[in-house]
């Protein structure tokens, strides 16, 4: 049985692992949280690590459970669509939705990891431990032994939660135990990114359109932007690692502003930094991870532990919030049941959802970096549009997927692909010419209907 009495750990102070124990205490559990870094509201956080998060329904459902929406989106950005740059510097705007008010937010993962840090102060059943090493999870008898204040400690608990990332410790605890019977794949990106920085202009303004999300697509590499709050917009580079645009490629200074001069010449003097930025950001790794089961005894995975993706559909910390979304809604009805049965409950109902979401987003990488300037992509983005605006009912995959948070992410990915198949179809024909009126949009609504049996 589940008792408000047990005490449970939760591995991991990140986003997802800190608004799971905020849920947890607000139902009256006794709550024990590690994070192996220190205090990110009072230390320096390495650069070039961040990737920009883009907060939308999913997330902002969960933040709402909690009480803190309206506290996190102070912290927010509004970004309406993409502002796509071509080579020549022109540059193209795509509208995220045909509805009024849809719209994704760019927020600093710091920013709102603190967020959540602080509430988290306002319990008396929470304790939080920075700087304590996992050394091992005994997932058998629920037993975690750390280092924490150069002293190894040891303690039991009731439940114990990791959401301790892609290279979760829990997670491997739980896969020793089970052996052959773990199903696990990681399927890494011959990509990885480096962030850079576009500053706030002299008087603190943005320099660029603050209210979309840049791209810059050339083909098998891009370059991305997301504003920020004091006016900067954090830059991040998507390229292979080998070939002639490849990071093992771009070693000297010379090659790297030659190679900026070429395919990104409008973001030369956006980027001052340029130089020192490149040397001094990491090239980080881009990859995605499926695996089962999530749970062993009395305890369970969650977020990027579970279900790590990659970040060309701004999901990763939505669905990490989602699952805490889904848990607390099993919770509530099953209060009555075992630890693991609720946890197979929730396995049995997110797994295909956080699955989807991982082919999605790989599916935006293409889209993203060589699709968006594609002339049937542009005519059928703008039929979207069109749609959406005349008829609110319809929604396109990208909208199926970020603002109708009511549908999972599996159903969004069904629907989706089928509708995009559809109007690319329509917009491939050499006969085809955008509608202009309602009739004929709601022919087009109709037929696709039919076709589709939706």
């Amino acid at each position: 049985m589940i008792e408000l009495t047990q005490r449970i750990a939760i591995v991991g102070a990140g986003l997802c692992g800190s608004l799971l124990a905020i849920n947890l205490a607000q139902r009256g559990f006794n709550i024990n949280l590690f994070e192996k870094r220190t205090d990110l509201r009072k230390d320096t956080i390495e650069g070039g690590r961040s990737i920009n998060l883009a907060l939308s329904n999913r997330g902002l459902k969960a933040l709402a459970m909690v009480g803190l929406e309206a506290e996190a989106r102070k912290l927010c950005i509004p970004m309406e669509g993409r502002m796509i740059h071509d080579t020549s510097g022109q540059k193209r705007f795509s509208q995220y939705s045909g509805r009024e008010n849809e719209y994704i937010n760019s927020i600093s993962r710091t920013g709102l990891n603190a967020l959540l840090l602080d509430k988290l102060e306002e319990y008396s059943n929470v304790n939080v431990f920075f700087e304590a090493a996992i050394d091992t999870v005994d997932v058998v008898n629920s037993i975690i032994k750390y280092d924490y204040l150069d002293q190894r400690l040891e303690e039991s608990f009731d439940v114990v939660f990791g959401t301790d990332g892609a290279g979760s410790r829990v997670r491997k605890s739980i896969y020793t135990e089970l052996g052959d019977e773990a199903e696990y794949s990681s399927e890494f990106l011959e990509y990885g990114y480096k962030e850079l920085e576009i500053p706030a202009s002299v008087d603190g303004g943005f320099q660029i359109e603050n209210n979309a999300l840049h791209i810059w697509p050339r083909g098998h590499f891009m370059i991305i932007a997301l504003p920020n709050l004091d006016g900067s917009f954090t830059v991040t580079m998507f390229n292979p690692y080998e070939g002639s645009v490849g990071f093992n490629s771009l070693k000297e200074d010379p090659e790297i502003m030659a190679y900026f001069q070429e395919y990104f010449p409008d973001l030369v003097d956006l980027l001052p930094a340029l130089q020192d930025d490149f040397d001094d950001h990491p090239v980080g790794r881009l990859g995605t991870i499926k695996c089962a089961p999530w749970h062993f005894n009395q305890t369970c995975i969650m977020g990027d532990a579970c279900h790590a993706i990659v970040p060309f559909y701004g999901q990763g910390m939505n669905a990490s919030f989602e699952d805490v979304y889904v848990f607390d809604q099993l919770l509530t009805d099953h209060m009555n049941k075992s630890w693991p049965e609720l946890f197979e409950r929730f396995q049995i109902e997110r797994k295909p959802d956080t699955d989807a979401i991982a082919d999605l987003a790989l599916d935006n990488f293409q889209e993203m970096q060589d699709k968006v300037d594609d002339p049937e992509f542009i005519k059928k983005r703008k039929l979207e549009m069109l749609l959406e605006k005349r008829f609110p009912a319809y929604y396109s995959k990208y909208s199926l997927v970020t603002f109708k948070d009511e549908l999972s992410y599996e159903q969004a990915m069904t629907q989706g692909r089928a509708q995009d198949a559809y109007l690319l179809g329509l917009c491939s024909q050499e006969s085809f010419q955008q509608p202009e009126t309602d009739k004929e949009l709601e022919a087009i609504l109709n037929d696709m209907s039919k076709a589709l049996k939706i």
